[in-house]
Protein backbone atom coordinates (compact mmCIF):
# COMPACT_ATOMS: atom_id res chain seq x y z
CA UNK A 1 0.00 0.00 0.00
CA UNK A 2 1.61 3.63 -1.31
CA UNK A 3 1.86 5.80 2.12
CA UNK A 4 0.36 9.14 1.25
CA UNK A 5 2.47 11.96 3.49
CA UNK A 6 1.05 14.90 5.19
CA UNK A 7 2.96 17.83 4.27
CA UNK A 8 3.76 20.53 6.93
CA UNK A 9 5.16 20.53 10.21
CA UNK A 10 1.31 20.33 11.98
CA UNK A 11 1.15 16.72 10.84
CA UNK A 12 4.52 16.17 13.61
CA UNK A 13 3.20 13.49 16.27
CA UNK A 14 4.69 15.65 19.67
CA UNK A 15 2.35 13.82 22.33
CA UNK A 16 1.17 10.29 22.68
CA UNK A 17 -1.57 9.79 25.83
CA UNK A 18 -1.44 5.78 26.30
CA UNK A 19 -3.58 4.06 28.59
CA UNK A 20 -1.51 1.10 28.97
CA UNK A 21 -4.39 -0.04 31.23
CA UNK A 22 -8.09 0.62 32.31
CA UNK A 23 -8.35 0.06 35.57
CA UNK A 24 -8.29 2.17 38.53
CA UNK A 25 -8.84 2.51 42.21
CA UNK A 26 -11.02 5.49 42.13
CA UNK A 27 -14.09 6.16 40.51
CA UNK A 28 -13.56 10.19 39.70
CA UNK A 29 -17.06 11.40 38.38
CA UNK A 30 -15.36 12.96 35.62
CA UNK A 31 -13.59 10.02 34.38
CA UNK A 32 -14.00 9.65 30.25
CA UNK A 33 -13.16 5.98 30.61
CA UNK A 34 -15.91 5.15 34.07
CA UNK A 35 -13.00 3.31 35.26
CA UNK A 36 -13.54 0.75 37.63
CA UNK A 37 -11.63 -1.30 39.53
CA UNK A 38 -11.44 -4.85 38.23
CA UNK A 39 -9.32 -6.25 35.19
CA UNK A 40 -10.06 -5.46 31.71
CA UNK A 41 -10.33 -7.87 29.07
CA UNK A 42 -8.15 -8.43 25.81
CA UNK A 43 -5.48 -5.49 26.94
CA UNK A 44 -2.40 -4.68 25.23
CA UNK A 45 0.34 -7.39 25.99
CA UNK A 46 4.31 -6.43 26.92
CA UNK A 47 5.45 -7.49 23.74
CA UNK A 48 2.35 -5.79 21.61
CA UNK A 49 3.62 -2.50 23.64
CA UNK A 50 7.19 -3.07 22.74
CA UNK A 51 6.28 -3.00 18.99
CA UNK A 52 3.89 -0.44 19.15
CA UNK A 53 7.06 1.84 20.73
CA UNK A 54 9.59 0.69 18.18
CA UNK A 55 6.91 1.73 15.52
CA UNK A 56 6.51 5.14 17.01
CA UNK A 57 10.16 5.59 16.70
CA UNK A 58 10.35 5.11 12.97
CA UNK A 59 8.92 8.42 12.28
CA UNK A 60 8.59 10.51 15.31
CA UNK A 61 10.00 11.25 19.02
CA UNK A 62 6.82 12.34 21.11
CA UNK A 63 6.23 13.00 24.46
CA UNK A 64 4.58 9.70 25.49
CA UNK A 65 2.07 10.02 28.67
CA UNK A 66 1.53 6.41 30.25
CA UNK A 67 -1.98 7.01 31.72
CA UNK A 68 -5.08 4.93 32.54
CA UNK A 69 -7.38 4.12 34.36
CA UNK A 70 -4.21 3.90 36.91
CA UNK A 71 -1.02 2.86 35.48
CA UNK A 72 0.53 1.93 38.68
CA UNK A 73 -1.70 -1.24 38.67
CA UNK A 74 -0.02 -2.35 35.28
CA UNK A 75 2.44 -5.28 36.33
CA UNK A 76 4.80 -4.49 33.55
CA UNK A 77 4.79 -0.68 33.57
CA UNK A 78 7.80 -0.32 34.52
CA UNK A 79 9.61 -2.28 32.18
CA UNK A 80 7.19 -0.18 29.11
CA UNK A 81 8.08 3.13 30.76
CA UNK A 82 12.08 1.90 30.48
CA UNK A 83 12.06 0.31 26.86
CA UNK A 84 10.56 3.97 26.33
CA UNK A 85 13.19 5.45 27.31
CA UNK A 86 15.90 3.41 25.91
CA UNK A 87 14.01 4.15 22.02
CA UNK A 88 14.80 8.05 23.56
CA UNK A 89 11.20 9.17 24.09
CA UNK A 90 10.41 11.49 26.97
CA UNK A 91 8.45 9.39 29.15
CA UNK A 92 5.75 10.31 31.82
CA UNK A 93 3.36 9.09 33.63
CA UNK A 94 -0.39 10.41 34.75
CA UNK A 95 -1.27 8.67 38.67
CA UNK A 96 -3.51 9.49 40.93
CA UNK A 97 -0.83 9.66 43.78
CA UNK A 98 -2.13 7.39 45.88
CA UNK A 99 -0.29 4.09 45.25
CA UNK A 100 3.11 5.90 45.21
CA UNK A 101 5.62 4.57 47.80
CA UNK A 102 9.26 5.42 47.62
CA UNK A 103 9.90 1.77 45.96
CA UNK A 104 7.36 3.10 43.24
CA UNK A 105 9.37 6.73 43.08
CA UNK A 106 12.69 4.73 42.68
CA UNK A 107 11.56 2.48 39.95
CA UNK A 108 10.24 5.25 38.00
CA UNK A 109 13.70 7.23 37.97
CA UNK A 110 15.16 4.23 37.13
CA UNK A 111 12.79 3.92 34.36
CA UNK A 112 13.35 7.04 32.95
CA UNK A 113 9.88 8.70 33.72
CA UNK A 114 11.03 12.11 33.77
CA UNK A 115 7.56 13.77 34.64
CA UNK A 116 4.38 12.62 36.74
CA UNK A 117 1.11 14.20 36.74
CA UNK A 118 -1.45 14.10 40.23
CA UNK A 119 -4.62 15.22 39.85
CA UNK A 120 -6.36 17.60 42.74
CA UNK A 121 -9.51 18.56 41.89
CA UNK A 122 -10.20 20.51 45.15
CA UNK A 123 -8.20 22.28 47.44
CA UNK A 124 -9.43 20.36 50.53
CA UNK A 125 -9.91 17.11 51.53
CA UNK A 126 -13.59 17.41 51.54
CA UNK A 127 -13.60 18.76 47.83
CA UNK A 128 -11.12 16.75 46.25
CA UNK A 129 -12.51 13.15 48.19
CA UNK A 130 -16.17 14.35 46.59
CA UNK A 131 -14.64 14.67 43.38
CA UNK A 132 -12.63 11.47 43.28
CA UNK A 133 -15.51 9.31 45.34
CA UNK A 134 -13.39 7.89 47.29
CA UNK A 135 -12.47 8.88 51.03
CA UNK A 136 -8.86 9.43 51.47
CA UNK A 137 -8.22 9.93 48.15
CA UNK A 138 -6.74 13.65 48.70
CA UNK A 139 -4.76 12.43 51.79
CA UNK A 140 -3.08 9.72 49.17
CA UNK A 141 -2.72 12.59 46.82
CA UNK A 142 -0.61 14.67 49.21
CA UNK A 143 1.38 11.49 50.60
CA UNK A 144 2.00 10.60 46.85
CA UNK A 145 3.62 14.37 46.18
CA UNK A 146 5.80 13.97 49.16
CA UNK A 147 7.18 10.92 48.13
CA UNK A 148 7.75 12.42 44.19
CA UNK A 149 9.59 15.09 46.26
CA UNK A 150 11.77 13.06 48.45
CA UNK A 151 13.01 11.27 45.64
CA UNK A 152 13.35 14.62 43.49
CA UNK A 153 10.99 13.50 40.77
CA UNK A 154 9.62 16.22 38.89
CA UNK A 155 5.36 16.64 39.13
CA UNK A 156 2.93 18.83 37.78
CA UNK A 157 -0.68 18.99 39.15
CA UNK A 158 -3.94 18.35 37.14
CA UNK A 159 -7.03 20.23 37.88
CA UNK A 160 -10.34 19.62 36.10
CA UNK A 161 -12.79 22.33 36.58
CA UNK A 162 -16.15 22.40 37.19
CA UNK A 163 -18.99 24.28 38.49
CA UNK A 164 -18.58 22.51 41.71
CA UNK A 165 -14.78 23.49 42.38
CA UNK A 166 -14.24 26.38 40.04
CA UNK A 167 -13.95 29.15 42.96
CA UNK A 168 -11.41 26.74 44.41
CA UNK A 169 -9.06 27.13 41.73
CA UNK A 170 -7.14 29.98 43.22
CA UNK A 171 -6.60 27.96 46.39
CA UNK A 172 -5.45 25.00 44.04
CA UNK A 173 -2.96 26.51 42.70
CA UNK A 174 -1.37 28.27 45.54
CA UNK A 175 -1.55 24.25 47.00
CA UNK A 176 0.56 23.14 43.67
CA UNK A 177 3.06 25.97 44.69
CA UNK A 178 3.30 25.12 48.33
CA UNK A 179 3.71 21.37 47.32
CA UNK A 180 6.54 22.37 45.09
CA UNK A 181 5.12 21.30 41.84
CA UNK A 182 6.78 22.40 38.67
CA UNK A 183 3.38 22.88 36.80
CA UNK A 184 -0.47 23.53 37.16
CA UNK A 185 -2.39 22.04 34.25
CA UNK A 186 -6.01 22.78 34.27
CA UNK A 187 -8.52 20.65 32.14
CA UNK A 188 -12.04 22.02 31.19
CA UNK A 189 -14.62 19.39 31.18
CA UNK A 190 -15.71 17.05 28.43
CA UNK A 191 -18.75 15.79 29.02
CA UNK A 192 -18.07 11.88 28.09
CA UNK A 193 -17.84 8.48 29.90
CA UNK A 194 -18.93 9.26 33.65
CA UNK A 195 -18.30 12.96 32.72
CA UNK A 196 -21.78 12.90 30.90
CA UNK A 197 -23.60 12.89 34.37
CA UNK A 198 -21.68 16.30 35.08
CA UNK A 199 -23.41 17.94 32.02
CA UNK A 200 -24.74 20.25 34.46
CA UNK A 201 -21.62 20.96 36.50
CA UNK A 202 -19.52 21.89 33.35
CA UNK A 203 -18.93 25.71 33.31
CA UNK A 204 -20.51 28.31 30.66
CA UNK A 205 -18.70 30.31 27.93
CA UNK A 206 -18.59 33.22 29.90
CA UNK A 207 -17.54 31.38 33.16
CA UNK A 208 -14.76 29.34 30.34
CA UNK A 209 -13.42 32.80 29.27
CA UNK A 210 -13.08 34.64 32.55
CA UNK A 211 -11.24 30.99 33.67
CA UNK A 212 -8.84 31.63 30.95
CA UNK A 213 -7.99 35.07 31.44
CA UNK A 214 -7.32 34.68 34.91
CA UNK A 215 -5.40 32.12 34.16
CA UNK A 216 -3.01 34.03 31.56
CA UNK A 217 -2.83 36.44 34.60
CA UNK A 218 -1.49 33.79 36.58
CA UNK A 219 1.93 33.80 34.39
CA UNK A 220 4.08 36.42 35.67
CA UNK A 221 2.76 35.93 39.36
CA UNK A 222 3.50 32.16 39.99
CA UNK A 223 6.95 29.89 39.50
CA UNK A 224 4.74 27.50 37.83
CA UNK A 225 4.45 26.55 34.26
CA UNK A 226 0.79 26.71 33.05
CA UNK A 227 -1.25 24.62 30.32
CA UNK A 228 -4.34 24.62 29.71
CA UNK A 229 -5.79 21.36 27.89
CA UNK A 230 -9.13 20.91 25.83
CA UNK A 231 -9.01 24.62 26.26
CA UNK A 232 -8.17 25.82 22.95
CA UNK A 233 -9.14 29.42 23.06
CA UNK A 234 -6.21 29.87 25.93
CA UNK A 235 -4.22 29.89 22.59
CA UNK A 236 -6.56 32.51 21.11
CA UNK A 237 -5.94 34.45 24.61
CA UNK A 238 -2.84 34.02 25.02
CA UNK A 239 -2.15 35.90 21.46
CA UNK A 240 -4.64 38.85 22.14
CA UNK A 241 -3.21 39.21 25.36
CA UNK A 242 0.26 39.22 24.44
CA UNK A 243 -0.48 41.57 21.63
CA UNK A 244 -2.13 44.06 24.04
CA UNK A 245 0.58 44.40 26.13
CA UNK A 246 3.16 44.63 23.51
CA UNK A 247 4.44 41.06 23.90
CA UNK A 248 5.94 38.39 21.45
CA UNK A 249 4.37 35.05 22.52
CA UNK A 250 6.95 32.71 23.41
CA UNK A 251 6.27 29.18 24.15
CA UNK A 252 9.22 28.51 25.75
CA UNK A 253 8.90 31.56 28.36
CA UNK A 254 5.35 29.87 28.93
CA UNK A 255 6.49 26.45 29.44
CA UNK A 256 4.67 25.54 26.49
CA UNK A 257 7.46 24.49 23.99
CA UNK A 258 5.42 21.02 23.18
CA UNK A 259 2.77 22.52 22.25
CA UNK A 260 1.95 24.87 19.48
CA UNK A 261 -1.70 25.34 19.71
CA UNK A 262 -4.71 24.82 21.28
CA UNK A 263 -6.80 21.54 20.12
CA UNK A 264 -3.97 19.26 18.69
CA UNK A 265 -6.09 16.01 18.61
CA UNK A 266 -5.16 14.06 15.33
CA UNK A 267 -3.05 17.19 14.41
CA UNK A 268 0.09 16.35 17.07
CA UNK A 269 -1.59 14.27 19.32
CA UNK A 270 -3.00 10.96 19.55
CA UNK A 271 -4.59 8.56 22.25
CA UNK A 272 -4.18 5.06 22.24
CA UNK A 273 -6.80 2.48 24.47
CA UNK A 274 -5.99 -0.50 26.56
CA UNK A 275 -6.73 -2.54 23.99
CA UNK A 276 -4.89 -0.58 20.89
CA UNK A 277 -7.62 1.68 19.55
CA UNK A 278 -6.48 4.88 17.83
CA UNK A 279 -8.15 8.51 18.43
CA UNK A 280 -7.66 11.63 17.92
CA UNK A 281 -7.91 11.99 21.79
CA UNK A 282 -9.17 10.48 24.69
CA UNK A 283 -12.32 12.63 24.64
CA UNK A 284 -13.01 12.27 20.66
CA UNK A 285 -14.02 8.18 20.78
CA UNK A 286 -13.74 8.12 16.90
CA UNK A 287 -12.24 5.29 15.60
CA UNK A 288 -9.14 5.67 13.40
CA UNK A 289 -7.74 2.28 13.29
CA UNK A 290 -5.89 -0.46 15.51
CA UNK A 291 -2.67 -1.46 16.17
CA UNK A 292 -3.31 -4.80 16.24
CA UNK A 293 -4.51 -4.22 13.24
CA UNK A 294 -2.49 -1.87 11.16
CA UNK A 295 0.81 0.06 12.05
CA UNK A 296 0.34 3.35 13.80
CA UNK A 297 2.16 5.02 11.83
CA UNK A 298 -0.44 4.37 8.94
CA UNK A 299 -3.25 5.45 11.30
CA UNK A 300 -1.42 8.22 11.94
CA UNK A 301 -0.88 9.30 7.97
CA UNK A 302 -3.52 7.81 7.01
CA UNK A 303 -6.49 7.95 8.81
CA UNK A 304 -9.16 10.10 6.87
CA UNK A 305 -10.54 11.46 10.41
CA UNK A 306 -7.11 12.26 11.07
CA UNK A 307 -6.31 13.94 7.87
CA UNK A 308 -10.09 15.97 8.36
CA UNK A 309 -8.52 17.33 11.51
CA UNK A 310 -5.67 18.46 10.16
CA UNK A 311 -7.28 20.33 7.24
CA UNK A 312 -8.84 23.52 8.72
CA UNK A 313 -10.92 24.69 5.46
CA UNK A 314 -12.61 21.37 6.63
CA UNK A 315 -14.07 23.20 9.92
CA UNK A 316 -17.53 24.45 10.13
CA UNK A 317 -19.58 27.14 11.81
CA UNK A 318 -17.76 30.26 13.21
CA UNK A 319 -14.79 27.63 13.82
CA UNK A 320 -14.25 27.60 10.04
CA UNK A 321 -14.46 30.99 9.45
CA UNK A 322 -11.90 32.07 12.51
CA UNK A 323 -8.91 33.21 11.74
CA UNK A 324 -7.51 32.29 14.92
CA UNK A 325 -8.47 28.52 13.54
CA UNK A 326 -4.60 27.48 12.82
CA UNK A 327 -3.75 28.24 16.92
CA UNK A 328 -6.98 27.92 18.59
CA UNK A 329 -9.34 24.98 16.67
CA UNK A 330 -12.07 24.57 19.25
CA UNK A 331 -12.27 21.34 21.01
CA UNK A 332 -13.20 18.92 18.73
CA UNK A 333 -14.37 16.54 21.54
CA UNK A 334 -16.67 19.33 22.92
CA UNK A 335 -17.93 20.13 19.09
CA UNK A 336 -18.97 16.22 18.82
CA UNK A 337 -20.08 15.95 22.21
CA UNK A 338 -22.85 18.55 21.30
CA UNK A 339 -23.48 18.15 17.42
CA UNK A 340 -22.09 14.57 16.54
CA UNK A 341 -19.71 16.28 13.81
CA UNK A 342 -16.34 16.51 14.69
CA UNK A 343 -15.89 19.41 12.48
CA UNK A 344 -18.71 21.52 13.81
CA UNK A 345 -17.31 24.65 15.70
CA UNK A 346 -16.68 24.83 19.32
CA UNK A 347 -19.80 25.39 21.32
CA UNK A 348 -18.51 27.16 24.20
CA UNK A 349 -16.78 30.08 22.58
CA UNK A 350 -17.96 33.91 22.81
CA UNK A 351 -15.65 34.81 20.39
CA UNK A 352 -16.83 36.52 17.12
CA UNK A 353 -14.30 36.01 14.09
CA UNK A 354 -13.71 39.28 12.32
CA UNK A 355 -14.67 37.42 8.90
Amino acid sequence: MKREHKSGSEANLRLVAWEVTRTCNLACIHCRAAALDRPYENELTTAECFKLLDEIQTFASPIIILTGGEPLLRPDIFEIAAYGNQKGFRMTMAVNGTLLSADKTRRMQEAGIQRISISLDGATAASHDAFRQVPGAFEGALRGVQYAREAGLDFQINTTITQQNLLELPAIQELAISLGAVAHHIFLLVPMGRGKDLTEQGINAEQYEETLHWFYEQRDRTPLQLKATCAPHYYRILRQQARSEGREVSFKTFGLDAMTRGCLGGVGFAFISHVGQVQPCGYLELYCGNIREQSFREIWENSTIFRDLRDFGKYRGKCGGCEYVKVCGGCRARAYESTGDYLAEEPLCLYRPKK
